[in-house]
């Protein structure tokens, strides 16, 4: 990637001309102070602690494990300018101890330029490696077998359905093919609903343009196309075709290019949209009125899909526990705090009390959150695309996000969206 070399020089090694020219960017925020605590306070960086789903489980976890070791933990909180955060006190040689976010853009460096390090030895070390599911393990391995984080939260990406507002629409069964769900649309707007609402300017609709690109690739084409950036294959144009087939039929909400994740949400949770593609933290938050009348499901997909059954996105990768340079030299308490959290009775509560997916091994159930336990059910009846996450290079990312707003732009031809697509990797 573009910028590997200078980050590598700067975040591994600190230095304080680098440092001094960053901190500027963190006028506001306390995560400088890293350093200067007590040595035996832990500071954990983390994105739980406001309003993103879980916090309070995370809150009520982080009190019961003080109460139980005698530790002090300090908790900064952001929210999606954490990796940001982190690089510029890291740069300063104050970052925090232990940090927890996905594995995504930024964070696919971290490991390989000294930003955090290889956790393998400790997840061995201290018995953990039974309590991680094979596949999330694999997920959070880089190409040179280094253990990036200690995997925690995982995510189901299914279709969420309103029956309600299907059945009101004359729309009979759900729809699992590309012609049932233009038929669909044009139904409910037919009665002033929205079919389909998206994030089309945000990661949300990022996703979305990805599964449906994927409808004609194999995993290993997707892993290829998003790596590269490469969208000239044959598969890859009949995946944007299609795209482009249903959002110029109307199945996409007005406007689409424009909104948010939460505007999405909202028009779900409010019934002014009759189909979501959510993760499962978003099913959490589906009213009970709305989720008694809401099934799960995959994208419906087209004639001569590389799949036999509608799609969705399922990953490992959500939220890991990674440790910083910073963190080594108080590792006994890391080890405390991360042996606590992967305890099943806290794994349990983040499951029934947050509705959260999980990256551990548990037999607990999402029994209150009915739409998030109906997508853990999903099992056989649908397939799984790859979640482009951790193959597209972070040079790339957000630029890819600007090229998703212009997909979603009715009228926009196949081949503008493969431009957009492609002009997205250029100088990575």
């Amino acid at each position: 990637m573009r910028s590997t070399t200078s980050r590598r020089a700067f975040l591994a090694a600190g230095g304080s001309l680098a440092a001094a020219s960053a901190l500027p960017a963190l006028s506001g925020c306390s995560s400088l102070a890293a350093a200067d605590e007590d040595p035996d306070t832990l500071v954990v960086h983390s994105q739980l602690g406001t309003t993103a789903p879980g916090s309070p489980t995370y809150l009520a976890a982080l009190d019961r494990f003080r109460k139980e070791t005698g530790l002090k933990v300090r908790n900064l909180v952001n929210g999606d300018d954490l990796a940001q955060v982190y690089e510029t006190s890291r740069l300063a040689r104050k970052e925090p101890d232990v940090v927890m976010v996905n594995l995504y853009d930024k964070t696919l460096a971290w490991t390989d330029v000294g930003a955090t390090v290889d956790v393998k030895g400790y997840l061995d070390d201290w018995g953990l490696r039974e309590r991680v599911r094979d596949v999330a393990l694999d997920a959070w391995t880089d190409a040179k077998g280094r253990l990036r984080a200690f995997p925690y939260f995982a995510t189901n990406w299914p279709v969420a359905f309103n029956r309600s507002l299907l059945d009101r629409a004359g729309v009979g069964r759900i729809p699992t093919t590309g012609d049932e769900l233009i038929g669909a649309a044009r139904k409910l707007r037919g009665k002033n609903l929205s079919p389909v609402t998206v994030g089309g300017n945000d990661w949300t609709g990022q996703k979305l343009l990805a599964q449906v690109i994927q409808t004609f690739l194999s995993q290993d084409e997707a892993r290829h196309v998003y790596t590269t950036g490469d969208f000239s294959g044959r598969n890859a144009r009949r995946g944007i075709e299609y795209f482009v087939e249903l959002r110029d039929a109307g199945v996409f909400t007005d406007k689409a290019q424009g909104l948010t994740s939460d505007t999405m949400t909202t028009q779900f949770n409010t019934q002014s949209a009759a189909m979501q593609s959510a993760m499962s933290s978003a099913l959490a938050k589906v009213p009970d009125a709305v989720a008694r009348h809401t099934d799960v499901g995959g994208w419906p997909l087209a004639p001569g899909a590389a799949h036999d059954k509608p799609t969705i996105i399922r990953t490992y990768t959500l939220i890991g526990f990674w440790i910083s340079p910073n963190g080594t030299k108080k590792i006994d308490a890391v080890e405390k705090f991360l042996k606590f959290f992967y305890r099943e009775d806290t794994v349990a509560r983040f499951i029934k009390e947050a509705g959260r997916d999980m990256a551990l091994r548990s037999d607990a159930v999402s029994t209150g959150f009915p739409l998030v336990a109906a997508a853990q059910r999903l099992g056989g009846d649908v397939s799984e695309v790859l979640l482009p996450d951790v193959y597209v290079p972070p040079a790339a990312s957000q630029p890819l996000i600007t090229a998703t707003s212009t997909s979603f732009t009715r009228g926009t031809s196949a081949a503008k969206v493969r431009s957009v697509l492609e002009a997205a990797y250029r100088g990575v």
